[in-house]
């Protein structure tokens, strides 16, 4: 292999790592929002009642 096809595989090899670093910080940053659009939907919900012991433990399973 001569030293222009050497400089041109480094070369490419090292376009693919910056792509690879940018598809990364990518990722973290669609994860981030993500986290954020569920803590949002989380904090949303309206507050647990407290309701009676007995409620809430058994499914009518008969139609």
């Amino acid at each position: 292999m001569d030293s222009v096809g050497s400089a041109t595989v480094a070369a490419s090899m090292a376009e693919t790592r910056v792509g690879q670093a940018v598809t990364m910080n990518v990722l973290k940053k669609a994860l981030d929002a993500q986290e954020s659009a569920a803590m949002g939907l989380i904090n949303s919900l309206p507050p647990v009642q407290n309701l009676p012991d007995h409620l809430g433990q058994n499914i009518n399973t008969t139609a």
